[in-house]
């Protein structure tokens, strides 16, 4: 009961720490997503240096994540140029080959592929969640309108919950067993249903989209949050530990509060732009 206490209650505090930085304005975002987006890079990279020949250095790798992020986020709300705010994070994808030429480590390699792919899987993914949190106002201005980043957390919530609820009452045939034993088909279906259900509450309170757009952005988000939970428990699987960290008492790591976003994200903004294309 202690247990479930503490990990209640910090769940609570975890979830209106997003909400909070999502609400109350673009700044907020900048602030609150900035400090995460470091925090799950720093956790990859001590993750990744329990290897037998890795020696990432995180600290640098944090720094160019959180200025990935930030640039974007400065060309998304005052307009700047992406190029030239893009340049820096150019010098620092060179510096990353050029430094082990001197570091003299016994496998580089290891280090430039762990140093990139925490780039690609945690920075970018982040980043991508400002184009889902700004739009061009009447007047042609840009406006923070952070609906849709409301309704992917709404929908990974949702859908983990009832997955969870579902599962454990009535789940026997297991989806992933190789790599995650505990989730079943039957969880997997039950908290699509829950999302998708309230895709219909965003329908009605935002209909700027489609009932059925709306229902569609859910169940690409169910898909692509259920394979980032996949991704990274294969991803401490494969490393040998049970949680990427313990910055939530009760729940482990930052990243594995946050892995489904990791893939549910780029989905959700790609699959937005089809449908605005459309």
């Amino acid at each position: 009961m202690k247990n479930l206490l503490l990990r209640t209650i910090s769940g609570i505090v975890f979830v209106l720490v997003v909400l909070s930085g999502i609400w109350f304005g673009p700044y907020s975002f900048a602030g609150v997503f900035g400090l995460i987006t470091v925090l799950c890079l720093y956790e990859f990279y001590k993750l990744m240096n329990l290897q037998e020949g890795v020696s990432v250095r995180p600290l640098i790798n944090c720094a160019a994540g959180l200025y990935l992020f930030l640039s974007t986020f400065m060309s998304f709300h005052w307009g700047y140029p992406f190029f030239l705010l893009f340049l820096p994070y150019l010098f620092y994808m060179i510096s990353i080959f050029v430094t082990e030429l001197y570091l003299r480590k016994s496998n580089p390699i290891h280090n430039w592929a762990y140093s990139f792919l925490g780039q690609m899987y945690i920075a970018v993914p982040f980043s991508l969640l400002n184009i889902l949190c700004f739009r061009s106002g009447t007047s042609g201005e840009t406006v923070y309108q952070p609906v849709l980043l409301l309704a992917l957390f709404a929908f990974i919530w949702i859908n983990d919950t009832g997955a969870y609820l579902v599962g454990v009452s009535i789940g026997k045939h297991r989806l992933f067993e190789r790599i995650s034993p505990k989730k079943s088909w039957e969880g997997f279906f039950g908290g699509a249903l829950f999302a998708i259900a309230s895709s219909l509450a965003f329908a009605y309170y935002v209909p700027d989209l489609s009932t059925m757009q709306w229902i569609c952005l859910s169940a690409v988000t169910v898909v692509f949050a259920t394979w980032g939970d996949l991704v990274e428990s294969l991803l401490k699987r494969t490393i040998g530990v049970k949680d990427s960290g313990n910055m939530i008492p009760g729940h482990g790591g930052i990243l594995d509060r946050l892995d489904s976003v990791m893939l549910a994200a780029p989905a959700l903004t790609f699959f937005y732009f089809i449908i605005m294309a459309g």
